[in-house]
């Protein structure tokens, strides 16, 4: 059997030295141009779009000179500045705000293609984060061979082979030799936990997998200043309503609890299962206590949060899903499966509580402890902001990153 190549833990590194590469001085005050290119950017997408936004305020605070590159969408200015950074949107076919499909993502491709060399021409990027190996890695690829500039990937779970194998299995077989060409071309590959760095490096070739977590905007999601004691336990989720976030398990949950359970449940998100599911939900007797919500904007989504006493993720599969930081980070009980990603954000019984996939009984019985017990709510939710605060902040992932993003130019 073929050696994996090394997983390089960010939280390893920082245990050597708060910052990984300071002892070689790679951080000096001298600013960077750094070119961040996603298809995604809120309000499109989900956490990589939330990550790319997040990454740029804090690298542009540390002194960079930063460019989003992203998709254009009905509405957006095609040019934006905001927190010290830029926003250049280019023309790509998109029809929703939350999904993408892969012809779309092939438009973003050539047109990423096309517009990035013309302008690196005048701003000269030092380097170029691309999120997502495909449909990024492309247009960061042909910007390296044009233009010497150096990129890094950031792997965030669609783009590695062997990630949702019930949905993307054919499509990571046609496209995994180019994958691999791509990592292999890269100053550096990073994936967001160590779950989804352990997949990587199983298809990567002797590509050395990094690992740099997601952070948390702690300031933001914040708990509420009072906690109610009236009314029914509200529990909350947010999410794309697709087969990947394990809606169908949550519902077969919620119907097991028992008649007296006395709960809510808002489900903050859209996506092509919303019909199917409300149906569901309603075949089930849950009608009168879920509630589809459909999107919440970002500025409104910490608020939502506050509302809550508790946090529901019965994902199949993840990178480090941002959604459970900000629960977390928001004072909420965490119940999750115990799947790559998850389970290196929540401590079973101390910061809320992880059950297998695909498994509604178990998912149920969690559930109905916390329905039961809202000082256990309370808790859990203060131990996980704890944990959020403590571990994860996106100013360390920013440095982290410009610091690879220095090794690549040196």
């Amino acid at each position: 059997m073929a050696m994996q190549p090394p997983i390089k833990s960010f939280g390893e590194e920082r245990a050597r030295e708060r910052n990984p590469f300071s002892q070689k001085g790679f951080l000096s005050r001298t600013s960077l141009r750094l070119l961040l290119l996603n298809y995604e950017y809120p309000p499109l997408g989900g956490g990589a779009g939330n990550a790319t936004a997040n990454m740029a305020r804090e690298l542009a605070g540390l002194g960079h000179d930063v460019r989003v590159v992203t998709a254009a969408f009905r509405g957006l200015p095609r040019l934006e500045k905001a927190d010290g950074f830029e926003v250049r949107r280019i023309p790509a076919v998109r029809r929703h705000a939350d999904h993408c499909s892969p012809l779309e993502m092939l438009s973003f491709m050539a047109s990423a293609g096309a517009y990035l060399p013309v302008m690196a021409g005048a701003w000269r990027p030092d380097a170029c984060l691309a999120f997502f190996g495909i449909p990024c890695g492309p247009a960061a690829w042909l910007l390296k061979r044009l233009r010497g500039t150096p990129y890094v990937v950031s792997l965030r779970g669609g783009d590695v082979p062997g990630f949702q194998p019930y949905d993307l299995a054919g499509y990571h077989r046609l496209t995994a030799p180019l994958i691999r060409f791509l990592w292999r071309g890269a100053a550096a590959v990073v994936a967001n936990s160590r779950g989804l760095a352990d997949l990587a490096a199983a298809s990567a070739g002797g590509v050395p997998i990094r690992m740099i977590p997601n952070g948390v905007d702690a300031a933001r999601f914040a708990p509420a200043g009072e906690l109610s004691r009236e009314g029914p336990v509200r529990l909350v989720f947010v999410g794309r309503l697709v087969r990947q976030k394990g809606l169908d398990v949550l519902l077969e949950a919620l119907a097991r609890l028992p008649a007296e359970a006395c709960f809510e449940v808002e489900i903050v998100g859209d996506g092509p299962l919303r019909a199917e599911l409300a149906s569901l939900a309603g075949r089930l007797g849950l009608a009168a206590k879920v509630r589809f919500s459909g999107w919440v904007s970002r500025a409104d989504m910490p608020e939502t949060l506050r509302r809550a006493d508790a946090f529901v993720f019965p994902s199949r599969d993840e990178g480090m899903p941002n959604a459970v930081l900000e629960a977390m980070a928001s004072g909420l009980a965490v119940a999750a499966t115990r799947i790559a990603g998850n389970e290196e954000l929540v401590e079973d019984g101390r910061t809320g509580f992880l059950v297998p996939p695909d498994d509604p009984a178990a998912l149920s019985a969690v559930v109905a402890r916390l329905v039961a017990d809202r000082n256990l709510c309370w808790r859990l939710g203060r131990a996980g902001r704890d944990k959020a605060v403590g571990e994860y902040s996106w100013r360390v992932v920013a440095e982290a990153y410009a610091a690879l993003c220095r090794e690549a130019v040196r």
